[in-house]
């Protein structure tokens, strides 16, 4: 269910990539990259929620793929792993835009408790399980949406559209991003499938008072507006 938040884990081991997607799978959508090259092009599409970052890559300085992914002005979390504890890398990596630096091994509970403290305080993971915008808001552990307390009805990915914007309020967010997070990089369909679904949730919406919420950035893609964000 992409309504989970979606976190990109970039690490050359493809053991320890696999035990760490498996250890967030549970409260997150993971996708893995194997090299820092893949891991720095994932990271720049700027549609994951958190990313934990192995800092020993082989085949490229993981602080130069951090700092060209906060030039281009991707906010996403990052949580560090390393197998050093010198407060120079540590320090670098704060300064560079790191969020948060994990000494490997590690405690499979402590990487989870750090990588939801990240996303709480970014608001990418509800504390209470609903997220709201005015009047609108989406239940993620019974999978409902409702303007006012009155339920709307919405298929998969309607629903999984309503909550990335929910996510991101007031917020702009390109046809790509969102073609790039509900359907994939590998997707065969055609990016043309955003409007409709769109369209789609618009008419879901039609006639509440969350009928003009969202707004159509031209040639650009889409925003959910609060209240008086105008």
């Amino acid at each position: 269910m992409t309504s989970k938040p979606k976190i990109l884990v970039v690490e050359d081991d493809p053991n320890l990539n696999q035990s760490i997607c498996d250890f967030i799978s549970d409260f997150a959508d993971v996708e893995a990259a194997l090299t820092g090259s893949d891991g720095e092009f994932m990271a720049e599409q700027d549609i994951y929620d958190a990313t934990v970052l192995d800092i020993m890559l082989p085949e490229m300085n993981v602080f130069d793929l951090l700092k060209a992914i906060r030039q281009k002005a991707v906010q996403t979390p990052v949580l560090i792993l390393t197998a050093k504890d010198a407060l120079a890398d540590k320090l670098r990596g704060f300064t560079l835009g790191g969020d948060d630096y994990l000494t490997k091994p590690f405690h499979r509970e402590e990487l989870i408790m750090r990588l939801k403290a990240l996303l709480k305080r970014t608001g990418k993971l509800a504390t209470d399980n609903v997220l709201h915008c005015g009047p609108l808001s989406v239940d993620v552990a019974n999978h409902s949406a409702s303007v006012n307390d009155t339920p709307v009805t919405l298929n998969g990915k309607e629903y999984d559209l309503l909550v990335y914007l929910l996510q991101n309020v007031d917020t702009i967010i390109t046809k790509d991003q969102i073609f790039d997070r509900l359907w994939g990089f590998d997707s065969d369909t055609a990016i043309s499938v955003v409007e409709v679904y769109m369209s789609n949730l618009r008419k879901k919406l039609r006639h509440t008072e969350a009928e003009s919420m969202i707004k159509t950035i031209r040639s650009v893609g889409y925003i959910l507006q609060s209240e008086g964000s105008e």
